[in-house]
């Protein structure tokens, strides 16, 4: 690999795992927030969606700028086209994860549901789908991409029960409909930050491999270890 290229991946690389780590830390204290009820950390996570929105724009432009000057071609175009997507995907899990923090913020000064604490589990899966589709960028192992992929399930089942205990909820106590509707939104923001840790696997396997793996939900879900 000529030096220019290596080093501008080693550049891309280092700028697109920077907006995870950032994105992980949201997601991370987001939930931290729900569960203490800590209208500060909330309020924290959803003032640093602008620094990844920021940093969104550095790495698009870093990306414009190379197809530009250097015309690359085969695995080094596919990389950058990898990392255009993966930057949007780790851009909107940032919004999904500060929406969480606003429904965090609300729920604060409401009195306590005792559904929340159905949430760590989800959160925990859909948390580390994303720091293993990261994993499997920085290793380039599409073998861990696709087992991020099969993940989307569970994290799916977990929703789903979610919303039926919701509306359960909301049944038994419709005068807190909207604490309700607040703690189904919190789960279909994490089934959506899973769904966008799906797309950053997928575009890894396509980096290296060159397959595009859309649509192919159930033959990942048989390679399930």
């Amino acid at each position: 690999m000529p030096y220019y290229w290596q080093k501008e991946i080693e550049n891309l690389k280092k700028l697109i795992l920077s907006l995870g780590a950032i994105v992980e830390e949201q997601i991370q204290k987001a939930m931290f927030a729900l569960e203490r009820r800590d209208e500060n950390l909330a309020v924290e996570v959803i003032n640093r969606d602008e620094e990844i929105d920021k940093l969104e724009i550095v790495i698009e432009e870093e990306c414009l700028k190379i197809l530009a000057l250097y015309q690359p071609v085969a695995i080094e175009l596919r990389f950058v086209v990898a990392v255009l997507k993966m930057n949007n995907d780790l851009e909107r899990i940032g919004d999904l994860a500060a929406n969480i923090a606003e429904r965090a913020q609300y729920l604060s000064k409401r009195e306590r549901i005792a559904l929340l604490s159905e949430f760590p589990e989800a959160a925990q899966k859909a948390q580390l789908m994303v720091r293993n589709s990261l994993d499997s960028l920085v290793n380039t192992d599409p073998k861990l991409a696709k087992q991020v992929c099969a993940a989307d399930d569970e994290v799916d089942a977990l929703t789903k029960q979610m919303l039926k205990k919701t509306i359960t909820a909301i049944e038994k106590e419709p005068s807190r409909a909207s604490d309700y509707i607040s703690v189904r939104s919190i789960s279909k923001n994490l089934e959506r930050i899973a769904d966008s840790a799906t797309n950053i696997a997928e575009d890894v396997v396509y980096l290296c491999t060159g397959e595009i793996i859309r649509h192919k939900g159930e033959e990942l879900s048989e390679e399930k270890p």
